[in-house]
């Protein structure tokens, strides 16, 4: 029998519909799916401070590792509403909570949960099914995907990185998410329900950037590096996505140029 932990998130008030952002480029990356083709996001809602959430991390990270040649984007969004019971997630930021919030207000939902997964802004289980999240990710790639995002390469100077991105048939009710990802990160928790553990986490999300986005857009974007910032452990994960429906309607990844 599957545990849940279940938070109904009332610190959060009332569920507002959420702009999210994409990034493309105005020449195309290697990764960048072909024109038609389908692709999975992977949205994991976990946290540190969770004792459920251990396996979905380790489910993701598996998929990553068998997923890696193909258009699939996993981002892992760590949650700040467990931080209150003992263990604050350094990754966690109220940003992520609020999103998963309103998927929770897209996909009619009564309370977020974690371990959560949402697939391409459509569907939503829990982070430790395995074989949901696998037939999620197959109805993804064999869906045909209309709009495309084009990332150009990424320049990094003065604690900052820069891009070109231009987005393709994406119509008018679309936004441009533009995640900066940390790739693997390892933890030693001190306290709350998971004291003692070393956690692993893959695809985490240390920053998210929404960007306005009218049909056929390109531009440059910016985004601030953290300290720790680190160009081999590090990428940019840029999404398109329905401001109505919240669905993920593109996706693409680029990685940060070796250091010289």
């Amino acid at each position: 029998m599957k545990h849940i932990k279940t938070v109904i998130l009332t610190s959060l008030g009332a569920l507002t519909v959420f702009t999210v952002v994409a990034f493309a480029s105005l020449k195309p990356a290697n990764n960048t799916p072909a024109p038609g083709k389908g692709f999975a996001v992977v949205e994991l809602f976990t946290s540190e401070g969770c004792s459920s959430c251990p396996p979905a991390d380790e489910l993701v990270s598996k998929i990553q590792k068998e997923y890696k040649d193909q258009p699939v984007y996993i981002l892992a969004f760590h949650v700040d509403y467990w931080n209150r019971l003992g263990w604050k997630d350094a990754f966690s930021s109220a940003d992520y909570s609020k999103r998963q919030s309103n998927y929770a207000d897209y996909l009619h939902i009564q309370s977020v949960y974690t371990p959560q997964i949402v697939v391409n802004g459509k569907k939503e289980f829990v982070g430790s099914e395995e074989g949901t999240l696998r037939s999620a990710i197959k109805a993804g790639l064999q869906k045909s995907s209309a709009a495309q995002i084009e990332l150009g390469n990424i320049k990094t100077e003065a604690g900052k990185a820069t891009l070109h991105y231009q987005a393709i048939d994406n119509g008018n009710n679309s936004v441009l998410l533009l995640a900066l990802v940390e790739r693997s990160a390892q933890t030693s928790v001190k306290a709350g329900e998971n004291k003692g553990r070393n956690l692993w986490h893959v695809q985490i999300i240390r920053h998210l950037q929404t960007v306005a986005l009218a049909n056929g857009k390109g531009g440059i974007e910016s985004i601030a590096l953290p300290k720790e910032f680190n160009a081999q452990n590090w990428e940019v994960i840029g999404l398109l996505q329905n401001t109505q429906t919240g669905e993920i309607i593109g996706a693409t990844k680029q990685s940060f140029p070796s250091a010289s």
